[in-house]
């Protein structure tokens, strides 16, 4: 059996149209790689489409306030990955005059492309033999193959790497480097395979061996920490709210949130008394609160789940800094928060 051949073949039959499929253009790859890393198509889509209209070229995207680019983010999570393509953006426009980079080697030196995307890019854009490897070609690969080594270890990510680049077709890398993850995500699924319609089920390993819900292999995730957030939402008698912009790096870097305290545990209604003001502009001044949830809202991260409650403050006037609740929407804001301006309807 031709491995390389029959992932062509099911391609150009089952391939789903994409927008950027219908292009080579660097700029558009580069920002549908970008947008579905750690992100299914049906989501990525849509951003796809409004960042292409909103940004048609780099220069646009690089023209941008990062407060603009992280705005129209919103809702897709992994925030670092916005900050690195205005970053790159940048570079481009204003470095390299607006030429992108043309091989796998220079794609790496962008903010936030690392060997896969600059693979993708580099095959699909300039037909460049790089191998992409990502989850859906360690599946593909750990299963047909019968390979058992942690796709997230050292070990697994030199093997897998290296068998993907010995399996690439040399004539045609762009269409083999979508086949394949295309055939993942349609195909070698991750759960409940059809593996009874599968071109290459004649020489799956782990299907003559009954491991196809065994691989691939992947260590265990690092342990998830629990927080509990308790958000302020102070507002004056003249429709004033603060929205305080989060500049400590982390995950919701440069984005608004409601002045912010951290608690030991959950609070109650009755708890309030335990949080501690005096870092805030509720130190010394007088106000009336109220819970706003009882159960908490629960946000989970990759790494943290965090417990929330809101507490709704009424206070006769808040600094300057304070913003008309009329233009609280325009500030990107984590889907935490987002959420519960929609929800609370100001």
């Amino acid at each position: 059996m031709n491995f390389k051949k029959e992932l062509i073949n099911w391609y150009s039959i089952n391939k789903r149209e994409l927008p950027w499929r219908a292009t080579q253009n660097p700029y558009y790859i580069w920002l549908s790689e970008i947008i579905l890393q750690q992100t299914q198509v049906k989501q990525g889509l849509p951003y796809y489409n409004a960042f292409v209209k909103q940004y048609p070229s780099v220069f646009d995207l690089a023209n941008a306030s990062e407060e603009a680019v992280l705005k129209l983010w919103q809702g897709l999570g992994y925030y670092s990955r916005a900050r690195n393509l205005h970053t790159s953006a940048k570079y481009i426009a204003n470095e390299l005059n607006g030429v992108f980079p043309n091989t796998y080697k220079d794609l790496l030196k962008l903010k936030g492309v690392g060997d896969y995307t600059a693979s993708a890019i580099a095959s699909i854009s300039f037909n460049e033999v790089a191998a992409v490897v990502d989850g859906n070609v360690y599946r593909v690969l750990s299963r047909y193959f019968g390979i058992n080594t942690p796709i997230n270890s050292t070990e697994g990510i030199k093997e897998f790497k290296a068998l993907a680049s010995s399996l690439i077709d040399t004539e045609q890398p762009a269409s083999y480097n979508q086949a394949i993850m295309e055939f993942g995500a349609r195909q070698c699924k991750p759960q409940s395979p059809d593996c009874n319609i599968c071109p290459i089920n004649d020489g799956c390993i782990a299907l003559q061996k009954n491991l196809v819900n065994a691989l691939p292999v992947k260590l265990k995730k690092t342990k998830v920490t629990t927080k509990y957030f308790n958000f302020l939402v102070c507002i004056d008698k003249d429709k004033n709210i603060l929205f305080e912009k989060r500049k400590q790096k982390g995950i919701w870097q440069n984005l608004y949130q409601f002045p912010l305290i951290e608690s030991k545990k959950s609070l109650a209604a009755e708890d309030f008394h335990l949080l501690n003001l005096e870092s805030t502009v509720l130190d010394s001044v007088d106000f009336d609160y109220a819970l706003y949830n009882e159960a908490d809202k629960v946000h989970k991260l990759s790494h943290q789940h965090l417990y929330t409650k809101f507490w709704i403050i009424e206070v006769e006037q808040l600094p300057e800094t304070a913003i008309s609740i009329k233009s609280l929407k325009k500030y990107p804001a984590p889907v935490l928060i987002s959420s519960f301006i929609e929800e609370f309807n100001f």
